[in-house]
């Protein structure tokens, strides 16, 4: 009886509390997926650096994610890193990709100097161009560009995800560290967001 009396008795001093709990709040409106894949730094002159635990295994899987997006017509971007002082030369066979990464040369290409391959360069630019309003992330360091790449997208309101199995760091440990605390898609996960991207 006294949680009745209490129950009306807040009706009559809140009478708007009493109306958010019988009416459904409004759905925030979601906007229909934009996706492109960034493929990041798996240079010559970096891959030798990374664990080789997991190298084999992430770039058979970056090659499927490059497979997967270009099955559904969607961008695949492709980043490049540079230290203006330490290299690797961008004429040099250390800057470019294996021979063996599924890249194709009208893939939009994007070289950096600093960590997040938003900073001074045109990778915003390439992005809206395209209509992007979601990127998935592969590539290296999981603990490096990787990391400071999701965090600039999500600086400049992209939704950002890393690619399970499609990263790589100098500790393997250290990529698992990463994926747990940052937000990520398997492949299944990934085949059903680009199915039902928007056209």
């Amino acid at each position: 009886m006294r949680c009745v009396l209490l129950a009306g008795a807040l009706a009559v001093l809140f009478p708007a509390a009493a109306a958010i709990s019988e009416e459904p709040a409004p759905e925030a409106e979601i906007a229909p997926v934009k996706p492109a894949l960034l493929v990041i730094d798996i240079q010559n002159k970096y891959l030798p650096m990374m664990d080789e635990r997991e190298r084999d295994s992430a770039l058979r899987m970056i090659n499927g994610y490059i497979w997967k997006f270009r099955q559904h017509g969607r961008p695949v971007i492709r980043v490049y890193h540079t230290d203006l002082q330490w290299g690797p030369d961008p004429d040099s066979e250390d800057f470019e990709f294996p021979e063996s990464v599924l890249i194709e040369e009208d893939d939009p290409k994007v070289v950096k100097n600093h960590p997040s391959a938003f900073t001074k360069t045109e990778l915003d630019d390439v992005l809206k161009e395209r209509d992007v309003n979601t990127v998935f992330l592969c590539g290296l360091s999981a603990t490096g560009c990787v990391l400071a790449t999701y965090f600039g997208a999500m600086d400049r309101e992209y939704e950002a995800f890393l690619c399970e199995g499609a990263l790589l760091s100098a500790d393997a440990e250290q990529t698992e560290t990463i994926k747990d605390i940052l937000d990520s898609v398997t492949w299944g996960g990934l085949d059903v967001i680009l199915r039902a991207a928007a056209r």
